[in-house]
């Protein structure tokens, strides 16, 4: 099970990333000014969608490379992640942060940075890593 907490320490363990809070009061985190995580409570419009097999708790928004990853990170992923109508079409999913595992939530929040990282700071990055 993770929090946000948990969100906050991965994600501003990452170069360059900062967190803000949206026009909404949902908190976010950006790199270099790009969103790559973020609060998204479900709205009642997604809960009527969802009806009973609607997920309950906090619910963090990634994003992912594009929709090919987006499906295979479905297919791959615990239960915890998935999707809503309101995202078809956009390269991003859902995560619900009661059940995830933290060495997952690490590497959804990770791959979701690298996808909106500039090339210059993922460079530094990936080269920090191989070390």
């Amino acid at each position: 099970m993770a929090g946000w907490d948990d969100v906050a320490r991965v994600a501003l363990a990452l170069p360059e990333t900062e967190a803000s809070v949206m026009r909404e009061g949902w908190r976010q985190w950006l790199v270099k000014g790009k969103n790559f995580a973020w609060e998204r409570p479900l709205r009642p419009s997604d809960m009527r969608v969802l009806g009973d097999d609607a997920p309950q708790g906090e619910t963090l928004g990634v994003r992912v490379a594009d929709l090919d990853v987006k499906e295979h990170v479905l297919a791959e992923s615990s239960a915890a992640v998935f999707t809503i109508p309101h995202f078809d079409g956009n390269a991003a999913v859902l995560v619900l942060l009661d059940d995830v595992e933290l060495d997952e939530l690490e590497e959804l929040i990770t791959e979701s940075w690298i996808t909106r990282a500039p090339k210059r700071v993922l460079a530094a990055y990936l080269a920090s890593q191989s070390e």
